[in-house]
């Protein structure tokens, strides 16, 4: 659990990110969201609005709304642009006309750093009640350290235009300074599962309430961090689901392979790729070995300069506070061997036994309890393929749950679909992907008809980018 305000950083550890990390993290996770209007009427087909009650909620507030989409909710104040900047493209079409209840709140917590609403209050959620529901309830965690509207743009709107009931969670801490919460290392991710596992069993229960019926079906789903919920939470609690899509869910295991054993790598050599000479060939091949896939070099300088060192750093932090000593999420860009604990030398291999064991509490298995689909872009430079969703996927197979799991490799997607918009001659969006993955999903649970075999989907010849941010064939 977190601790208490004021005692929020591990013992020994100063509370400073560095001018870099807080400028990159301003760049990229939510602040705080717009303030609201007051509710609109609780007439008609929000008449029994008041008698809402989330389970377990410290606080909640519900709302009667005529738009639960963002064609409505960034102009009333219901979610925060700032949670979704940088994760879909910038044409995707924004649907509209779904009319219903938005509630938001949060779960009794101890850690401050999500500051939307001015509630400066962690493990917030938000769940939205179409008027129009067609019996079913999607529930997800945000990717990266975003805050709980991370997801509306890429999942939220389309799955209420569908009649789903939609409930999402914070994940119990946000921002680049995530690792200060918790006792011990670990703790903050560990919470990331028990926040959703909290969310999804409060989520039906307002589903019941709200329509006089619980959920036909629950399915889970999420992107990068979110889908690595996915992944636990079919494991852990496939009681509370009937399925998932994972779109590129980080892997963690304690023997690797995860961000610890090739972010470290990219650190080190990507500069001596960038700067050329006689040196370049060899660095390149060295990132090559590392994981990040032949033809993605184009995408390495971004990487560089947003993700690379910053992801490595917060997360070692959280993982391996000790690894730096007096330091906090070590020292940005530092070159290999130029002070003790720079995060370009960490060898995860050599690190005590406790580190190993902090990854080992999250870990996953692969021994997932319900059905579920993975979709993974094949340029992911932040988790590459090759060691993240391959690996799952054998995972899996492994464990005797086969069966349960279909893999797609989308040939020319990467982890963050705004990128297609810089690169539309040389990428693909992921997003219709997970939209047909979903729907194939549905068509199992509903007709028993699995969806087409796991397989690489090669991006079509002389597709237009209009078309492939509108379709994405699984079977062709």
């Amino acid at each position: 659990m977190a601790l208490p305000p004021g005692s929020a950083c591990r013992p020994g550890k100063r509370a400073a990110l560095g001018v870099l990390a807080l400028a990159v993290a301003a760049a990229l996770l939510p602040s705080s969201a717009t303030a609201r209007p007051a509710p609109h009427s609780t007439a008609g087909h929000c008449a029994h609005l008041p008698h809402l009650r989330v389970p377990g909620a410290a606080h909640q507030q519900a709302d009667c709304l005529s738009e639960l989409t963002t064609a409505g909710t960034v102009g009333s104040g219901h979610t925060d642009p700032t949670d979704w900047a940088g994760l879909t493209p910038k044409d995707l079409a924004v649907p509209s006309g779904v009319p219903g209840i938005q509630i938001d709140g949060y779960f009794p917590d101890t850690s401050t750093t999500n500051t939307n609403h001015g509630w400066n209050h962690d493990a917030q959620f938000v769940v939205r009640l179409p008027d129009r529901w067609n019996g079913g309830l999607v529930v997800a965690g945000t990717p990266g350290n975003r805050e709980q509207y991370a997801n509306d743009r890429a999942i939220a709107d389309w799955v209420l235009t569908r009649g789903y009931a939609y409930a999402a969670t914070d994940k119990g801490n946000t921002g680049p300074a995530f690792h200060r919460d918790g006792a011990r290392p670990g703790d903050a991710v560990a919470e990331w599962n028990t926040r959703l596992t909290q969310l999804t069993r409060a989520a039906r229960t307002v589903v019941a309430q709200r329509y006089h019926r619980p959920p036909t079906r629950t399915l889970a789903t999420g992107m990068s961090n979110g889908g690595y919920l996915v992944r636990w939470q079919l494991e852990n609690h496939p009681e509370l689901y009937d399925g998932g899509v994972d779109w590129e869910g980080t892997l963690w295991r304690s023997e690797g392979p995860h961000l610890f054993t090739f972010l470290p790598s990219a650190l080190r050599h990507y500069p001596a790729y960038a700067a050329g000479g006689p040196a370049a060939g060899r660095a390149r091949a060295e990132l090559h070995r590392a994981g990040f896939p032949t033809g993605s070099e184009f995408l390495w300088p971004f990487h560089h300069q947003v993700y690379w060192d910053l992801t490595q750093r917060i997360y070692r932090e959280e993982f391996d506070p000790a690894f730096d000593g007096e330091k906090e999420a070590g020292t940005p860009y530092c070159a290999p061997g130029a002070a003790p604990g720079c995060d370009a030398d960490y060898d995860y291999a050599t690190r005590p036994a406790d580190v190993h064991r902090a990854v080992e509490r999250i870990a996953l298995t692969g021994r997932i309890g319900k059905p579920l689909i993975t979709l993974h872009g094949t340029l992911d430079v932040l988790l590459p393929i090759s060691q993240d969703s391959d690996v799952y996927a054998r995972m899996v197979r492994e464990a005797g749950r086969g069966g349960l799991h279909h893999y797609y490799r989308i040939e020319d997607g990467t982890h963050t679909d705004s990128l297609v918009d810089t690169f539309p001659d040389r990428l693909r969006p992921l997003l219709p992907c997970h939209r047909s993955a979903f729907t194939a999903l549905e068509s199992r649970l509903a007709t028993g008809h699995h969806p087409p075999a796991s397989r690489t989907v090669p991006r079509p010849e002389a597709a237009t980018p209009a078309t492939l941010l509108t379709s994405c064939r699984l079977d062709g």
